[in-house]
């Protein structure tokens, strides 16, 4: 038998041990699997939608806050990886809290995980619309306004459509564009930083030690008041738009049925998108911030910070068509990045159903026959999106005040929501990471390929008490002044769309009845 044929049995009879037989095609390589959770974690995508929120609020030197985000979510992939490599099987979280700690836990970990999951898929293909929009209207002289809710749910249900088509016909095409998003995002990357570096930076490299008083309302171009404090005011916020970028990686784990020697390559993709992603991202923020065009009445209320990173490009790069290039490579970062967690999400549905821990689980679990993929959880998996991008309809003009918390005027519902997957996304692996103590504390160990052996307790613990801190920081209103709300967590609406989001997975639990069906 060939080294691969045995790596594959290997595999199958682990799979088999936790009471799942082999449905999906085992064909996603070492770079696939790195590439999919890459692509998810995409600093291209992270970086467009909040290099003016980090700036904004923390000044140049918010780049070094990206240590913070980076280290403790390393903690999580080492702990993750361990999971992964013990549990080798579709839905990740879902399934790592489940057998760790009970079959009820594990399912409200992997709801939470998959809501997010889903909303970001939303959040991704309509973050994509003002970029597109900008190709589509230069390229073929089109008059596309990407404010228009009918233009963001038209472009977000044919981006939709083609992910989803796409994802079908095999992990294997799922794979490929991860793979060529991957190409497509660290050589857009350096070949922004080193065309910006061309044509000239406008700072030298002290620039990124400033603040540029961004925590004095007075120079904060976001209008917030700090205080005049930067450590214990501007950067509890700015260091939110590096944790929104540094997770995906865990969705490595979600494909895992569907990787080669996946207990030895999960753990290894989930680490490396984790360290690639930072250090792609260090060197993008790094060029854009000394490209910034400098401003006499100084920085913090400059035109170029205001314009952000279009702005800053279109000063540096006087070829239009060399924009529109790089504007291309943004675009395809964002489909990819699309399509890796619509890819995950399908796999948690899949994993859900496979179990019977969903309503209609039946349909769910179908793999079609032809393409061995979950089609079903598929077409679901891109329908719940869509439906979410409709809520960009709903956009109150006035302040409502419901109970304890203000609901900002021009805020539309659909952000909301969008602001509830990443508070999301960190409250589920918390929930996996206390579980994974839980477990120590029982006296698991860990047999797969990867093992972090007497280190995994502290590991453990740090990685607990990291998301911990920063799931504070997200869901607890600043009660800064700002025009835009409370800049990231809308008030105490997080917080509220979560409760809601709990209700709906009550009457999801109470319908499924997953402790009567799982397996």
């Amino acid at each position: 038998m060939s080294d691969k044929n045995q790596s594959n049995a290997a595999e199958e009879s682990r799979l088999g041990a936790l009471g799942y037989k082999q449905e999906l095609s085992r064909v996603l390589s070492k770079f696939d699997s790195f590439s999919v959770a890459f692509t998810y974690l995409s600093p291209m995508v992270g970086i467009y939608s909040l290099f003016v929120l980090g700036v904004g609020a923390g000044g140049p030197r918010y780049i070094w806050l990206m240590l913070i985000p980076v280290i403790g979510m390393y903690f999580v992939a080492l702990i993750f990886g361990e999971l992964g490599s013990h549990y080798p099987v579709s839905g990740a979280l879902y399934q790592y809290s489940k057998f760790t700690v009970s079959k009820k836990y594990g399912w409200w970990v992997g709801w939470f995980y998959l809501m997010a999951l889903l909303v970001t898929v939303a959040a991704v293909d309509t973050g994509v619309v003002p970029y597109l929009s900008a190709i589509l209207n230069s390229w073929f002289g089109m008059s596309i306004d990407p404010s228009k809710h009918s233009t963001i749910m038209v472009i977000t249900l044919a981006l939709l459509a083609v992910q989803t088509l796409l994802n079908i016909t095999g992990a294997k095409v799922m794979g490929r564009i991860a793979s060529f998003g991957s190409y497509v995002e660290i050589f857009g990357t350096f070949g922004i930083a080193i065309i910006l570096a061309a044509a000239g930076f406008n700072h030298g490299f002290g620039f990124l030690f400033s603040s540029e008083g961004a925590e004095t309302v007075g120079t904060n171009t976001l209008g917030v008041s700090f205080g005049g404090n930067w450590w214990t005011g501007a950067a509890l916020v700015a260091v939110l738009a590096h944790a929104f970028i540094f997770y995906g990686f865990e969705s490595a784990g979600d494909v895992a049925e569907e990787t080669k020697d996946a207990s030895k390559q999960v753990p290894k993709a989930m680490r490396q998108a984790l360290l690639v992603g930072a250090f792609t991202s260090f060197v993008l923020v790094a060029a854009l911030l000394l490209a910034t065009p400098s401003d006499p009445k100084g920085y913090a209320t400059a035109t170029s910070f205001a314009g952000g990173i279009p702005y800053i490009l279109s000063t540096a790069i006087s070829s239009s068509f060399l924009r529109d290039i790089l504007l291309l490579a943004v675009v395809f970062a964002f489909f990819s990045c699309g399509s890796s967690i619509l890819g995950a999400s399908s796999r948690m549905l899949f994993s859900y159903a496979r179990d019977g821990a969903v309503p209609a689980a039946k349909m769910v679990s179908k793999v079609s026959p032809k393409f061995h993929t979950p089609v079903n959880a598929l077409l679901l998996g891109a329908l719940v999106p869509f439906i979410f991008t409709l809520l960009v309809n709903i956009t109150p003009s006035k302040d409502i005040k419901i109970g304890f918390f203000t609901y900002p005027a021009n805020v539309s519902a659909l952000l909301s929501l969008v602001s509830f997957g990443v508070s999301g996304i960190y409250l589920a692996f918390m929930l996996t990471v206390l579980g994974a103590l839980i477990a120590r504390t029982r006296g698991w160990k860990a047999d797969g390929h990867f093992t972090l052996g007497s280190k995994g307790m502290i590991v453990n613990v740090i990685a607990l008490v990291y998301l911990v801190v920063m799931f504070i920081n997200l869901v607890i209103p600043t009660g800064l002044a700002s025009p835009r709300g409370a800049l990231f967590n809308l008030d105490w609406v997080t917080l509220v769309v979560m409760l809601v989001i709990a209700a709906l997975g009550g009457i999801v639990y109470a319908i499924a009845q997953p402790g009567k069906k799982s397996s």
